[in-house]
């Protein structure tokens, strides 16, 4: 029998595994991320030359610091789609959760948005409609929980 919050953590991108090894996984890929990859890909994408990338700036739901973290994205006119790999076990998950109001940084200008979770979505589907092949793989790869975001941009900033 499984909990509430098991259930609700798990949906049709989730990973199925034994806990502690996911944990594990996702603790060393969390950590590649973090001190290799994002420190390059956050300045190329800040200066827009990373094509289907964005940075996400959230507020801490502690804290009420900006956060900023690099993630891959289709943009679809004022509507931008993100597989979280780590779902909401990411930080920058639970920061648009407790706060929605976000702001993009897409071709090195800001826009202000709202975010949220999609729990009905198919991340891997999502993923498929994409068309970036690569990128599909590597997030499947890398993610332990994946969970689908939508952005709405404001008009307003265009």
């Amino acid at each position: 029998m499984t909990s509430r919050a098991t259930e609700a953590r798990e949906g049709p991108g989730a990973t199925v595994g034994q806990p502690a090894t996911v944990a594990r996984r996702r603790r060393r890929i969390v950590a590649m991320q973090r001190w290799v990859l994002n420190p390059l890909m956050r300045r190329l994408v800040w200066l827009g030359l990373v094509p289907g990338h964005v940075v996400v700036e959230t507020r801490g739901r502690r804290t009420g610091k900006r956060r900023r973290t690099v993630v891959g994205a289709l943009v679809d006119g004022d509507s931008v789609w993100i597989v979280a790999e780590q779902g909401r076990h990411a930080g920058w998950v639970l920061n648009l959760e407790a706060e929605p109001a976000v702001r993009v940084r897409h071709r090195a200008r800001w826009r202000a948005a709202t975010a949220s979770v999609v729990d009905g979505d198919d991340p891997q589907q999502r993923l498929r409609s994409w068309k970036r092949p690569g990128h599909a793989r590597l997030v499947r790869s890398l993610g332990t929980d994946l969970r689908t975001i939508h952005v709405a941009l404001r008009r307003s900033d265009r």
